[in-house]
């Protein structure tokens, strides 16, 4: 654990899965199937919860979704997120099916009395709401204010959110500042954090690439959870989001914050390597990625570095 780390949050719960107050930092993803389609999203929610996922969040686009819901839950093991916008009746629907969180942002589904239904519902099931500002899609208003998509910005958004459900007794929260700028996310979460105790979900948004995605991800997030900010992490990249899942435990553990998985230690390679190193150790990374049990494993070309 590093030394560093505060518990600032309190703590809330998505179904089984305890979020903020000091519990482990959790892993989730998003699928990338339509939800219209049950068994393909079942089968990639399968596939994530055995890279180590830990919640799940699918997006709810109309009816026919919210119609797989519980068809969708009853078949996989971890909690099932349902993403909505613009529409309360789907986030009922949603609500009704048994899902175990929202993430929604109550300012664009209507007026008072929808937000307040949808905060009814969800309070009556203890299903916690995650409100998601993201850079890209900040009210018209606050970037007129601000002149950009700034982390002044983004937390002026949150706040007005977050008023929207506690004027109707509802604080099972969980709050999202997404960029796809690094500083500007690390700015906004540290401003928001010292605002409000809620628990928060850590990402880049838009990160790219394996590559870029990873590095930005880990730049963010990591900087986060070292001053002791973030509950929740999700690694975006443009690609299978189960390959999400083996960078977020990374991050997690360089910082000693979950020690899971095996920590492959291997040498840059030199004109010392006595054997061919490169191929023997991608061979290695690919068939230690499903062992769990915190091991370091290390493979050096030469008797230098051991």
């Amino acid at each position: 654990m590093l030394e560093s780390r505060k518990t600032q949050s309190r703590r809330i719960h998505v179904g089984s899965v305890p979020i903020g107050g000091g519990a482990p930092v959790v892993v989730q993803s998003m699928t990338n199937t339509d939800t219209r389609d049950w068994q393909a999203t079942v089968g990639q929610i399968r596939r994530l919860e055995e890279a180590g996922c830990e919640l799940v969040r699918v997006a709810v686009l109309d009816e026919s979704a919210v119609e797989q819901l519980s068809r969708i839950r009853q078949a996989i093991h971890i909690p099932l997120i349902a993403d909505i916008h613009f529409d309360h009746r789907l986030a009922l629907g949603a609500l009704g099916a048994g899902v175990d969180g929202l993430r929604l942002n109550p300012g664009n589904i209507g007026g008072v009395d929808r937000v307040r239904k949808v905060a009814k519902a969800a309070r009556e099931r203890q299903v916690p709401i995650r409100i998601g500002v993201n850079s890209g899609s900040l009210e018209k208003e606050l970037l007129a204010e601000y002149g950009r998509p700034a982390p002044e910005a983004m937390v002026a958004s949150a706040l007005r959110h977050i008023r929207l459900l506690e004027d109707h007794d509802f604080d099972l929260i969980k709050v999202s500042l997404k960029s796809s700028d690094v500083l500007d996310t690390i700015r906004a979460y540290r401003l928001l954090a010292s605002q409000v105790d809620y628990p928060l979900h850590l990402g880049i948004t838009e990160a790219g690439t394996l590559l870029d995605g990873a590095i930005k991800s880990a730049l963010g997030i990591g900087i986060l959870l070292f001053e002791g900010i973030g509950d929740t992490i999700r690694v975006s990249l443009t690609r299978d989001p189960v390959d999400e899942i083996p960078v977020a435990y990374s991050i997690l553990r360089g910082l000693k914050l979950r020690e899971r998985g095996v920590e492959l230690i291997s040498c840059p390679t030199c004109g010392r390597t006595e054997i061919d190193l490169i191929p023997l150790v991608e061979e290695a990374d690919r068939l230690l990625r499903k062992v769990r049990t915190p091991l370091k494993v290390a493979i050096m070309g030469c008797v230098v570095n051991g």
